[in-house]
């Protein structure tokens, strides 16, 4: 009896590992893609963890390239083999990078290449150790956007309290400054003295109101997320909306608004936001068109969205002014409205919209010879569960 456990101790201490003892924990490790490929980089071993993460099974992937699972992009620049060659210059090569399933879906991954070396010394191959660290990395995404996303806010908050104090206030004073003056004055005043200032001060309460309008807006869009109520609507119907309410201001104007926009043509936005997109834009090219001009809007399909065009035949703006249009300072905001030149708190709230959205705005324009502000909006609803498709 003491003999047999003897010997038994003796046969454990001599164990040697099988190949296939190996191979039983190579596969075992079902989050991670563990292959080899020979000196062609041509395919030769797959374990289950590698099936379960590219979706091909042994059969189907044995005697393929390495580079089925890089994308078209990793491929064109020479990636599977710059790993190879540094995986025998510096005894392994290490990355993170994007590679590509059988269905053709995207995934994020930590890799390792180390070459394989036979009892003998020579070189058989290499060894592709990957593990799948997608949601890791859409974690640390996510952390990031919200990140900028505080960021934007807090730049936001010290805008809309300068233009508060600053483009609100300074205005309201001479409104202020007008009607105590008018009611010192007005016994002793002309009636066409009086007409001139009463016209002055209802302009200016206008502009404050639209103003206070637009802030309160763009407030709603950056702090009140439970407001936005995007769906499928028709677009010449808000184009239409908004030319109505407009038709006045362009009629002092003689300026013509006309849009080519199809029946069935609609867009996935909020309603509330969309008005206001138009509306803003249109404003803008009607104030800045000279008497018997023209705006027009079209829109076309391209892709999964809707491009808008809005042309005007107006004074056009410089190369300088059209680089900071979108992204303005406060003392930017401030000079461009006194001025009367455009930008204003009217684009933030466009741009903060169509982001908003899931779309995006740009300009060309030409001094002298009018402007074209383009937008995208999607067509349907995006499907925030695809994967992510990309071509081999």
């Amino acid at each position: 009896m003491g003999e047999e456990r003897v010997n038994s101790k003796i046969r454990r201490k001599n164990y040697i590992p099988t190949t296939e003892f190996y191979s039983q924990i190579i596969d075992s490790l079902q989050d991670y893609s563990i292959f080899t490929i020979d000196q062609d980089c041509i395919i030769n071993s797959w374990s289950s963890g590698s099936s379960k993460i590219f979706g091909y099974e042994t059969d189907e992937i044995i005697g393929q390239s390495f580079d089925i699972i890089f994308t078209k992009k990793d491929v064109q620049n020479g990636i599977p083999k710059k790993e190879t060659k540094k995986s025998l210059s510096e005894g392994r090569a290490t990355d993170n990078r994007w590679h590509i399933r059988k269905d053709e879906s995207l995934f994020y991954a930590n890799g390792l290449v180390f070459p394989l070396i036979g009892k003998d010394g020579e070189m058989l191959g290499y060894v592709k150790i990957l593990r799948d660290l997608t949601e890791k990395k859409a974690a640390e995404d996510d952390i990031k956007k919200y990140v900028k996303e505080l960021e934007k806010l807090n730049s936001h908050k010290e805008s809309v309290l300068a233009i508060l104090s600053h483009d609100l206030r300074s205005p309201l004073a001479a409104i202020i400054g007008t009607a105590k003056y008018l009611k010192s004055h007005f016994h002793r005043m002309k009636p066409e003295k009086v007409d001139e200032m009463l016209e002055l001060l209802l302009k200016s309460s206008k502009d404050e109101l639209d103003m206070l309008d637009n802030l309160v807006e763009w407030a709603r869009i950056k702090y009140a997320a439970e407001a936005f109520s995007p769906k499928e609507i028709a677009l010449n119907e808000y184009v239409d909306k908004a030319f109505d309410i407009l038709k006045e201001t362009a009629t002092l104007k003689a300026i013509v608004l006309h849009h080519e926009i199809e029946e069935d043509l609609s867009v996935f936005a909020d309603d509330k936001m969309l008005t206001s997109i138009i509306q803003n834009i249109v404003s803008n090219a009607i104030n800045h068109s000279q008497k018997n001009g023209k705006v027009i809007i079209t829109a076309k399909k391209k892709d999964n969205k809707i491009i808008v065009q809005i042309k005007d035949n107006g004074i056009g703006m410089s190369k300088e002014i059209q680089e900071k249009l979108f992204t303005p300072q406060v003392h930017t905001l401030l000079k461009s409205r006194k001025a009367n030149k455009g930008a204003g708190i009217g684009l933030l709230l466009v741009k903060g919209f169509l982001e908003k959205n899931g779309g995006e705005i740009w300009v060309e324009s030409v001094e002298g010879s009018g402007s074209s502000f383009y937008f995208t909006l999607p067509i349907a609803k995006p499907d925030k569960t695809h994967k992510i498709k990309f071509s081999k």
